[in-house]
């Protein structure tokens, strides 16, 4: 049974103030002097500050705690090319999620314009605003050419959640998958179904964690890709030199990787993989196979969907906020693969931790433990905050991409602190 009715789902976001997010006041502005010190005259001294020494911005305002959510609306959730007006209830939602799992501020911004060159300059022109910048629900392959062009422009952190997010879990959940199947990363041969952005930055990060080049096969809707069928430089990088259906290239597979359509994955085509196969099945609503299906299939399958009402549920809001906590905590210029890679085992070590009871009851009671049908924490471990954030603020740091260092085991306990004081 769905959660809510299409009635409800309109009625949330109308009641009260229309939308999900506003602007709060973070100082006294009560008085006259407040009034003062808030703008004219007071506030020409931290412009002043500034001005000598830009680095300043950190200390007198909210940058180093507000990311840009930023879409084109080409690729919206599953509604597809909707454009940026339609796709600003996700964005505000997205906004939503950095707030409240990482009290991280958040502003959507939906940007009109197609041509990804103009797109790039005024994102790149926003750079004094913000200290970081959440790309979302850009469709591939322009998704790439702007990510990257604005890592290369900015010096704050560029990240499009729909690429790495979905990598950072996916990777989370394959490191326990192979613990507990007693396979090693550097032997094991992954199909990929589903070449867009989340399908392309899946195979480029667990080729940085040890899976190797020749382990991988790529697959489109028109099956294997080769340097014949690769319709763009980013499929290329991943095309096999043979080609085949997905069938051809799921026999003997230790792993699959779907981020594509619904029910293109047969009962015969699990049953064709290698000993103890790991399924991540994460199209949406309905999975590449459904996970009773691919059990019924092989009794020795790890099953993994990006479906809530089922077990390892592959959800982005593990990665985002607090990736983006531990960036802005260190003034990072950029997220780069040492701090996915560290958030990748910082989320796999805490699924490892006994469930706290709160999370248990948090998801109706049910029975969380470490093992095949928990190979992902949940979102609602208020754990992540401190599991995660910490990992990616010593990568940063260690990488050499953080403007400021901090002592990690006291930022840890920091961010334990404002968690209970949440409670309180």
């Amino acid at each position: 049974m769905p959660l809510f009715t299409r009635e409800e789902a309109l009625a949330y976001h109308k009641m009260g103030r229309p939308g999900k997010i506003e602007l709060g006041l973070t100082k006294p502005c009560k008085t006259q002097k407040d009034l003062s010190l808030a703008y004219t005259p007071g506030v020409a001294e931290p412009c002043r500050e500034i001005h000598k020494d830009k680095e300043n911005c950190w200390v007198y305002t909210v940058r180093g705690n507000l990311v840009a959510v930023i879409t084109d609306g080409t690729a919206v959730l599953g509604l597809g090319n909707i454009g940026p007006l339609a796709g600003k209830p996700v964005m505000e939602g997205k906004c939503v999620l950095f707030k409240r799992f990482a009290d991280v501020d958040a502003f959507d911004m939906e940007v009109d314009e197609k041509d990804k060159e103009k797109f790039i300059e005024i994102v790149a022109a926003l750079e004094p605003t913000f200290g970081g910048i959440n790309l979302e629900d850009i469709k591939a392959p322009e998704c790439f050419y702007i990510e990257e062009r604005l890592i290369e422009r900015m010096d704050i952190p560029v990240f499009h959640d729909d690429q790495h997010g979905t990598a950072i879990i996916v990777a989370a959940g394959l490191l326990n998958a192979l613990e507990i199947t007693g396979k090693k990363i550097d032997n094991i041969k992954v199909v990929f179904n589903g070449a867009g952005a989340a399908g392309i930055a899946c195979a480029k990060l667990l080729t940085k964690m040890g899976v190797s080049r020749e382990g991988m096969v790529m697959c489109d809707r028109h099956g294997i890709i080769t340097e014949e069928t690769a319709s763009n430089k980013y499929k290329m990088e991943f095309a096999s030199k043979k080609g085949g259906t997905l069938e051809d290239a799921m026999r003997g597979a230790d792993v699959f990787i779907g981020v594509s359509v619904g029910n293109v994955v047969s009962q015969a085509m699990v049953k064709s993989m290698g000993k103890s196969p790991i399924i991540f099945a994460m199209a949406n609503p309905d999975p590449e196979i459904l996970p009773e299906a691919a059990k019924e299939a092989r009794k020795d399958a790890i099953v993994a969907t990006g479906r809530s009402d089922y077990p390892n549920q592959v959800n982005n809001v593990l990665g985002f906020p607090f990736i983006f906590r531990g960036a802005l905590d260190v003034r990072a210029r950029k997220i780069n693969n040492e701090m996915k890679i560290a958030a990748a085992h910082a989320l796999a070590r805490l699924a490892h931790e006994e469930v706290l009871e709160e999370v248990r009851d948090a998801y109706g009671g049910a029975e969380l433990k470490f093992g095949p049908d928990y190979i992902i924490p949940k979102p609602l471990d208020p754990r992540v905050l401190y599991f995660e954030a910490p990992a990616v603020a010593e990568a940063a740091m260690k990488s050499g991409v953080a403007r400021i260092e901090i002592d990690i085991e006291k930022y840890r306990e920091e961010l334990k602190a404002r968690i209970e004081s949440k409670k309180g």
